[in-house]
């Protein structure tokens, strides 16, 4: 599957860089979510667990081949939202 990155205007570098993410780690968390549910004007939510061991939130929107989508923002889940999702990971 090929994977996009929305640039950032000012670096023109990929968004996901603010946040301390790298593309291997978006690929794995897409390849191997843990859960992947809708999220808001056509996007996806994909949440899992990189090979590194971190947890990530993947915004992205599929393309409509279906072989390709487009990664806006991908950020390491912390806090109460990673308890959440361990959580909901646990009942299933």
């Amino acid at each position: 599957m090929l994977v996009r990155f929305y640039q950032d205007p000012e670096t023109s570098q990929p968004h996901i860089y603010n946040h301390g993410v790298n593309e291997e780690e978006v690929a794995s968390v897409l390849a191997h979510s843990g859960e992947d549910r809708p999220g808001s004007e056509g996007s996806r939510i994909a949440i899992g667990k990189t090979n590194a061991g971190r947890y990530l939130r993947v915004v992205y929107v599929p393309d409509l081949n279906k072989k390709s989508v487009f990664v806006v923002p991908a950020y390491e889940l912390k806090g109460k939202t990673l308890l959440a999702y361990r959580k909901r990971r646990r009942k299933t």
